[in-house]
């Protein structure tokens, strides 16, 4: 974009890649990929990384039913997937965080129900989750806002 409110393209005439879409990306991919070594390695039931937590937490992470599971796996896979598109110029972020928005959504109610550990009950956790939902609610827009641009292809 231009100061003028006019779009620059490249040659050819399809729209410029602005500035913002590579800082916008590359943040969201590290941010989404956090997410995704959480799943992996709770997923693997990794030793190491899973030393941090206690054993009642652990039987409460372990214990997820399949659509938690199900649901926990399109959220943090359609964001980081979402991510990496963006950075690829691709109209199927927004599919992708679409995707994630819905996993994230049945991953909260799924949060929302079920009895937890106290040590998991904490103003932190809220904030983490919150922080989430703003994070994939900006990045469907972002995405939405590029295609209608014609900064996605």
């Amino acid at each position: 974009m231009s100061g003028t409110g006019e779009t620059v393209t490249e040659s050819g005439g399809k729209p410029a890649t602005p500035w913002h879409l590579w800082v916008v990306g590359v943040i969201a991919t590290i941010w989404n990929s956090g997410g995704a070594v959480d799943y992996t390695m709770t997923q693997m039931r990794n030793e190491s990384y899973m030393s941090a937590f206690t054993p009642e937490q652990l039987d409460y992470f372990y214990a997820f039913p399949a659509w938690a599971d199900a649901v926990w796996a399109l959220g943090v896979w359609g964001a980081f997937i979402g991510s990496l598109l963006l950075l690829l110029r691709s109209r199927y972020a927004v599919i992708a965080f679409g995707i994630s928005l819905v996993g994230l959504l049945g991953s909260t109610i799924y949060q929302m129900t079920v009895d937890k550990p106290v040590s998991l009950i904490t103003p932190g956790i809220w904030i983490f989750t919150a922080a989430i939902w703003l994070s994939v609610i900006l990045l469907l827009w972002y995405a939405l806002r590029m295609t209608k641009k014609g900064v996605l292809r």
